[in-house]
């Protein structure tokens, strides 16, 4: 019997991209103002540069978007001629700036009413997400019970710890649960590989995932690829 439904956010609910953009346009803006030596430095082009070399001195914050980030920051203050201490500060709340834009999303079209009816039907629903968006402060925290991340965690989707940590708190059977997310590989390879059943949101129509339960081209079709999957479930045991 399915009891719970997990989903990804970015690129499941709503369009990542543009969010990012707007919040690294917003950052830089804020830099400007409060950090000019920054922007004398860097333009938007050069976070690509200050995460390699953010990643080849940290490896191990690699599975941490907002660790990343963080590091970015002040990493280039540093280099634009801030003091230790300023650097650390203004990285900080530089920081918290580029977080709050990052939460300002737009829903793909059914997406919130798909979750009330899955809500509303009985299913524990939570968000399994290897970025930094918050349930609570993109507007979800009304239909989603819980949420884990790559941040908390300490492992990205694929890896099996963050789908286990999710059975480990909501007391589940992996054939209790369904994972939905856009990503052949970190969603639905992932959620296989912990023996959950999953779907696969496909908006292009293309490309293949064969070990999807379910495959759907738009969020309105959720609610039957669920019923589908309920069907199956029912005669699924772990042994």
């Amino acid at each position: 019997m399915i009891r719970c439904i997990t989903f990804d956010l970015d690129d499941t609910l709503w369009a990542v991209n543009p969010v990012i953009q707007q919040a690294n346009e917003t950052l830089f803006t804020w830099l400007d103002q409060h950090a000019p030596e920054f922007t004398r430095c860097y333009q938007l082009r050069d976070l690509v540069e200050l995460r390699r070399t953010v990643l080849n001195k940290l490896p191990h914050i690699a599975h941490s978007v907002s660790l990343i980030r963080y590091h970015q920051l002040h990493h280039g203050l540093i280099h634009a001629g801030y003091k230790p201490a300023d650097a650390e500060l203004l990285a900080e709340r530089a920081f918290e700036v580029f977080l709050h834009a990052r939460q300002q999303v737009v829903f793909f079209e059914h997406a919130r009413e798909v979750l009330l009816q899955l809500k509303e039907q009985g299913y524990r629903l939570g968000a399994l997400s290897n970025g930094n968006a918050d349930i609570h402060r993109v507007g979800l925290g009304d239909v989603m019970d819980f949420q884990f991340s790559a941040d908390q965690v300490g492992e990205m989707k694929p890896h099996p710890l963050m789908f286990q940590q999710m059975l480990q708190h909501t007391g589940l059977k992996p054939e209790e649960v369904i994972h939905v997310g856009d990503n052949p590989s970190h969603d639905i390879e992932g959620a296989h590989g912990a023996g959950l059943f999953s779907i696969w949101v496909n908006f292009s129509k293309e490309g293949l995932c064969a070990v999807a339960s379910e495959e759907v081209g738009c969020l309105s079709e959720l609610p039957m690829a669920v019923q589908r999957i309920t069907e199956k479930a029912a005669n699924r045991v772990t042994l």
